[in-house]
Formats: structure tokens, sequence, C-alpha cells
């Protein structure tokens, strides 16, 4: 038995592309532990168990590079994370569970990691590169160069590619349509699609603790030592996966996805096209308002990381023109999202969520737009990180100088059916929840129904409200004002009483 697991562990610490195979199945192993563990089923200790499994197997597949001290510092951390999960699985206990086995793998098999800088850049390499190493690096069991080069090119543009157009059919039901037309049942008969999408985002997960690379210091050697100089380790993630011709090919297809949105866009929401049949206008503009600024973020994330400072396409005169022509679309993006939650608003009333989108929305763009500066410029990503602070700073600190509660009032009352608008039925529950701001607004609709006498009383609960905001301990700018609004409103109606 001793000899079986000697024999292993010296096939396993041969050399990197030789082992790719048998890393690979483990991987393949950890996916299928995962599967039995978590899918369909509810998580508790078997997430426990699973980081256990990984931890084992990472020691198994990395014994060369073992440091036996830092290892059991790193064991120790690992099981002092493990603690709060057995005890009781939440958010914060998952948290901790998974920064102790990232902890833990650095402590064992990276001992060149000994400031805190170093370690938090490891740690960030392996959290946010280490699963996109799977796919290229899996494809090394090939012995085809040029047919493993080929598909690291078109990896990324038609995995990412196939994310957009899911996204757009989410948001637009003419692109659903055409989806359909392809008729993937007939596959999805014998395969579960959110099955698959499970294994490979486990494949992914696991891979940078079975396959460890962490990036090393370049070592100085003085030019009288003579002696054969090691050859650098391979980047993290291949040239081919994101390099030039990769990026060339992904902005052309997804230049191409974008201009078919905003063509349909431009016929159906800006134009006012009829739709499709069983497709109202209401529909289709809520249907897109969110799934396209999730699209646009992810465009902003792949033009960060495809125009990092020092890559291979910052300077090319070819990408950097497609990558302005797909900001600006992802601008026009956004814009229109804009005008599908304004469209849906004027039906369906203002809330605080919507004000909400309305802000991040405005922000997505704002984004974009400095993303084009800071290459335009030449800026670094700190730069860009400070603006888009600055701007958060300004809008936030103007959206605690707006009295939201009675602006949601007002407009809702103004566009409502009730008072002749184009939206739905007011919602006096609703204006209830928005507290004393909503008093003017709230008497308008009693007024306007020839007085409901059941919102009346709630009313009074309100008008309570707004007399204890008035006591000097409690006294705001905005509650003073309120209060001279209601005495105006008051004495412009006969026979009524000042409120408070």
């Amino acid at each position: 038995m001793t000899s079986l697991a000697s024999t292993i562990a010296a096939d396993i610490q041969r050399d990197g592309h030789s082992s790719i195979p048998a890393k690979l199945g483990c991987a393949l192993a950890l996916a299928a532990l995962a599967d039995w563990l978590f899918y369909g089923q509810r998580i508790g200790l078997s997430l426990t168990l699973f980081a256990l499994s990984v931890a084992c197997l990472s020691v198994l597949f990395n014994q060369a590079s073992l440091d036996l001290r830092r290892a059991g510092i790193g064991a120790a951390v690992l099981v002092a994370g493990l603690v709060p999960a057995v005890e009781d699985l939440n958010t914060l206990s998952f948290l901790i569970l998974t920064a102790s086995l990232t902890i833990a793998l650095l402590l064992a098999t990276n001992p060149e990691t000994t400031e805190l800088a170093d370690r938090a850049r490891a740690l960030r390499n392996l959290v946010l590169i280490g699963p996109f190493r799977f796919f290229p690096e899996a494809l090394q069991v090939f012995n085809m160069s040029a047919f493993t080069r080929g598909i690291a090119l078109w990896l990324l543009p038609v995995t990412l590619g196939t994310v957009f157009v899911a996204l757009f059919a989410a948001a637009n039901p003419v692109i659903e349509q055409w989806v359909s037309l392809l008729n993937p049942k007939v596959i999805l008969d014998y395969v579960s699609i959110p099955r698959v999408l499970f294994w490979l985002l486990m494949l992914a997960l696991v891979w940078p603790f079975i396959h460890v690379r962490w990036r090393r210091r370049k070592v100085v050697i003085p030019a009288a030592v003579d002696g054969p100089v090691p050859p650098p380790l391979p980047p993290l993630v291949s040239a081919e996966f994101l390099g030039a011709p990769t990026i060339l090919r992904s902005l052309i297809l997804f230049n191409l996805l974008f201009a078919a949105q905003s063509l349909l866009d431009g016929i159906y929401l800006w134009g006012h096209v009829a739709l499709p049949d069983n497709v109202t206008y209401a529909w289709y503009a809520h249907r897109g308002a969110y799934p396209l600024i999730v699209t646009a973020l992810l465009a902003a994330a792949f033009v960060l990381v495809a125009m990092r400072p020092g890559g291979p396409a910052e300077k090319s005169r070819v990408i950097r023109p497609m990558v302005y022509l797909w900001v600006g679309q992802n601008v026009l993006l956004v814009a229109s999202s804009i005008l599908r939650l304004d469209l849906y608003v004027d039906v369906y009333m203002l809330t605080y969520w919507r004000i909400a989108a309305f802000i991040w929305m405005g922000l997505v763009a704002l984004g974009l737009i400095l993303i084009v500066a800071r290459i335009a410029l030449d800026r670094s990503n700190r730069w860009l990180v400070c603006a888009n602070l600055i701007a958060l700073t300004i809008v936030l600190y103007g959206s605690a100088l707006v009295n939201f509660d009675a602006f949601i009032a007002d407009y809702n009352l103004n566009h409502s059916s009730e008072t002749g608008g184009t939206g739905v039925k007011i919602d006096a529950d609703y204006l209830l929840t928005l507290g004393p701001q909503a008093l003017p607004a709230i008497d308008k609709v009693i007024a306007l129904r020839g007085g409901d006498y059941c919102l009346a009383g709630r009313r009074d609960r309100l008008v309570e409200s707004q007399r204890q905001d008035l006591a000097w301990r409690a006294w705001g700018f905005r509650s003073w004002r309120l209060q001279h609004r209601l005495d105006a409103q008051a004495k412009g109606q006969p026979g009524s009483q000042p409120a408070g």
C-alpha cells in the first residue's frame, strides 16, 4: 500500500504538462462530488466535507511545492475556518471558510510571499484569475498545438457571445422568439443545461487548488555567476486566451451582437413600430431594463481586462477604435434601459427601487464614458477608480438632499389615471408607506375620491408623526417646510383645520 501511494505521488510530481490529464481527472472527480453534495440539495455540512476534499487533493497534487512548517500553519488556518461553517452555514461562515481555504493554500505552497501586499496580490490573482485558467490549461491534454490554439482563440468570444445572446433574449421578446427557432428542445430533453453549467463552474473553481501556480519573483543573477538560467514560468493565462487576436475576434462578434440589439431597440422602442403579437410595450420595456444593465457591466469588465495597461491590445490601432465603438453601443444600451424603465414607470408609477435603478443606470453610463476617457488619455486604473468614487460621492451627497418621499407621491398622483394621466390607479397603501412627506398627495387623493374615510383615518397617523417631527429634538428643515405646505393647503380649503 505504501509503495502504491509512493508511485502515485511520484507520478503526480512529474513536470506540469504531463500531469495535466491526472489533474483534469481529479477536477472532474471533485465536480462529481460537488454535484452529489450540492446540486438540488440543502447545503450545510456538505460544504465542509467538500472543502476538506479540495484541501486534501490539493496537498496530494502539489507536494513538490509544500513547505511543511508553513503547511502546518495553513492547516491550522483551515481548521479555524471550518469551525464557523460546522456551527452554522450562513453568508459570514461561508466567506470565512472560503478565505481560510485560500489563505491555507497560499501559506502551504507559496513560501516566497512574506509581505502583506504580496500575499494580498497573490490571493487576488488566485480568486480573480485562477478560475479562468481552467479552460486554456485543460486544452493542454490535446497534443495538437494548432487545434488547441484555434480553440483558445475562439473560446472567450464564443463563451461571452453566448452569455450576451442569453441576456438579450431575456431582455428582448423578439430575440427570444428568434432563439426559440433554433429548437434546442431536442438537446434539452437529454442534457440539463443548468447542470452542465454547474459542472463547468465547479471545474473552474477547484482548478486553481489542483493545479497551483503562483507568480514568482524575478531572480537577478549576477553577471559573474555562470550557469543555466531557468526558463520563465508561462503566464497565468495563455497568450492566446487573452491576446490581441482573441480580443479582436471578441470585439468583432460583440459589436455585431450589440448592433442587432440596438437596431431592434431603434425600431420598436425609439421608432414606436408595432410589436409582434402578444407583446405589449410595457412588457417589452420592463423585461429589458435590468438584463441590459448586467450586459453593460459585463462589457465594462471585458474592456478593462482587454485594454489593461501594458496589455497586447492597449496600443493596437485596430482594436482601440473597435473598443470605442463597442463602449458607445453600451452607452446607447444603457440609454435604452433608461427609456425602457421610464416607459414602465409611466404606466406602473414610481417607487424607491425604480428611482435607485435610474440613478444606478446613470452611474453605469458615466462609468463606461470614464473607461473610454482612461484609454484615450492613457490614465491608470487608479485614476479610473478615483473618478468613479468622486462621481458616486457627488450622487450620494445630492441624493441625501432630495425629498424622494414627496417626489414619488406627487409624481404618482399627477400621472395616475384618476388625475387624467397615463398610469394606473393610485396605490394609496404605498403612499402611506412614504411617511408624512406624502401627506399633501394623500389629501388630494382623499378629495378626488370624495372622502375616503378609511384612508382619512390612516392619514391621521401620519399627521401625528409629522407633529412629533416638529418637536425641537426631532426638528428638521424638511419637516418644517412640509408643515408650511400643509398649512397653506388647509387655508385653501374652507372649513378645514390646519394639520398638526
